[in-house]
């Protein structure tokens, strides 16, 4: 078959591909979209506490990515000592770090936009590969003297990302493609850039630039010299050796189960072994540690690993990456009030209390027991938007300092109010040190004590709930979290101490701090 392309495309035609092929990945407005996405999280720096509250408000505002944080948080490779359920993002960040969590955030950004029914098997074939080089990429990354090390698994999960877009766009270039390499007479690059007229790695440049990523990350992309690479003279020449590495590694073990001492590992050793300080036991143990969290991530992304023959045979599997659920049963199991509150808030509460709790004893800052709590009661008490909203003393307000939900920047800047003693209803909490459930905002008492910035801001706000941060007599700030519809469910006694509790908790982190 690989016959049959023996002789170049005339260059106008591979260059008409490319520039369709460019088109379709940067024009499509799904693609625009998964580019400005990926934009966003690559930006998140994880060198300041602003960083993970932009990782953690990011993922949970897309409750799919959530579900599967915290699926990846509980497989055994992360489960925490005791076997306490990680509940919140802010835990998971904790506990998985914030480079692997940013790290796979990305890889399910990919997985979600380029999930393709038509060409399945191609797509998950060239999804897995991307997945697996990211996790050679963060192990590589951790035995580095590099600052920035981690910045290697992002290197290697878009390392793949020029076949990736092949296969899921134009399906019969990346067929002609695998044809010409399975002949034995090209290298990928070069089959690539016959049909294509750019190499894979070009095009992974090329889209990466569209999407205005760091140009340390598009570098990085680019095709090693076919010689052996020498020791690396600064860390971007090193991301690019360990991306080329991480790709090659993932190539081998979608081949087989057991790479370790293998002819194919063997010739990675020589290739790479003196560039990355590899010898045999640590690249053996590399592949384990990369097999080992591979299978936590397909588990936690709900996906089976692809049997070989299906792989090989490149055909369309029907709705194999059918990622978006979200282990429905158990919500519909458990249910919701009208109000949209879990009914099974308690349990969720719970959780939020052990994971906190568990935070504070092993060290966490205050800023990561705030955010913890306001995600915790956010999603178990199912609002649309939550605050921690604390004293600036220079403005002479109370300001929102975090926020999770919907238009939440509008509303972060919009959510402030003066120090000054007032006969509203956030201050009377505070001065009063009282914690507030509000199952009905519209009824004639208390919106007559709502505040005018709040009727303007929140118009829509029905049920809210009002936790004052209150020590001695010094007033800090208030949690506020609310929902657009009445809850006349209320709050029943055992959640109520939980939710002191997770209160306590913060108070606690205050004084300390």
């Amino acid at each position: 078959m690989a016959a049959m392309f023996d002789s170049m495309p005339p260059e106008g035609a591979t260059r008409r591909v490319r520039a369709a092929l460019m088109h379709k990945v940067c024009g499509d407005e799904e693609m625009f979209a998964l580019g400005a996405s990926i934009a966003r999280v690559v930006e998140m720096a994880s060198s300041d506490d602003q960083g993970t509250h932009d990782l953690a408000y990011y993922v949970v505002s897309d409750p799919a990515l959530t579900q599967r944080i915290l699926r990846l948080s509980n497989t055994l490779q992360y489960r925490t000592p005791g076997g306490t359920p990680v509940t919140t993002i802010s835990r998971a960040i904790s506990l998985l770090g914030f480079d692997n969590v940013k790290t796979t955030a990305l890889a399910m950004l990919l997985v979600d936009a380029l999930d393709s029914s038509e060409h399945a098997g191609s797509v998950r074939l060239e999804l897995e590969a991307a997945l697996c080089a990211s996790l050679v990429g963060r192990e590589m990354a951790r035995h580095s003297f590099y600052q920035g090390a981690e910045e290697a698994a992002i290197c290697a999960l878009f390392k793949n990302l020029g076949p990736l877009l092949v296969a899921s766009h134009e399906h019969e270039r990346y067929r002609e493609i695998a044809a010409l390499v399975a002949g034995g007479k090209h290298t990928p690059g070069q089959a690539s850039h016959m049909i294509l007229g750019a190499s894979y790695d070009a095009l992974s440049q090329a889209v990466l630039t569209e999407w205005k990523i760091p140009d340390v990350i598009v570098r990085a992309q680019a095709a090693l010299p076919p010689a052996a690479p020498r020791v690396a003279a600064n860390r971007g020449e090193w991301m690019r050796q360990v991306a080329a590495f991480g790709l090659d590694v993932a190539r081998l073990l979608a081949k087989t189960h057991e790479p370790a001492g293998s002819n194919e590992a063997l010739a990675l050793l020589v290739r790479y072994g003196e560039a990355l300080d590899l010898d045999r036991a640590r690249m053996d143990a590399l592949m384990s540690a990369v097999q080992e969290g591979m299978r936590g991530l397909l588990e936690s992304m709900n996906m089976q690993p692809t049997p070989r023959s299906e792989a090989q045979e490149g055909g369309g599997l029907p709705n194999v990456l059918l990622l978006a659920t979200l282990d429905a049963g158990e919500q519909e199991q458990e249910g919701l009030h009208p109000s949209g509150k879990p009914k099974n808030a308690r349990d969720l509460l719970l959780a939020g209390v052990q994971d906190v709790t568990q935070m504070r004893a092993s060290g966490g800052k205050v800023n990561d027991v705030v955010l913890a709590v306001l995600e915790t009661l956010y999603g178990a008490l199912g609002c649309r938007f939550a605050a921690v909203c604390l004293k600036d003393a220079r403005s002479g307000q109370y300001r929102a300092r975090l926020v999770l939900g919907e238009d939440s920047a509008r509303k972060q800047a919009g959510f402030a109010f003066p120090v000054g003693s007032s006969r509203d209803l956030f201050h009377l909490a505070m001065e009063n040190d009282a914690d507030l459930m509000i199952s009905d905002a519209s009824s004639p008492k208390i919106r007559d004590l709502l505040p005018e910035w709040h009727r303007q801001l929140l118009p829509d706000a029905r049920s809210f709930i009002l936790l004052p941060l209150v020590v001695g007599k010094v007033q800090l700030g208030l949690f506020y979290a609310d929902r657009t519809l009445t809850a006349p469910e209320g709050v029943p006694p055992d959640e109520t101490a939980l939710i002191k509790a997770l209160k306590g908790q913060v108070l606690a982190a205050l004084g300390q701090g």
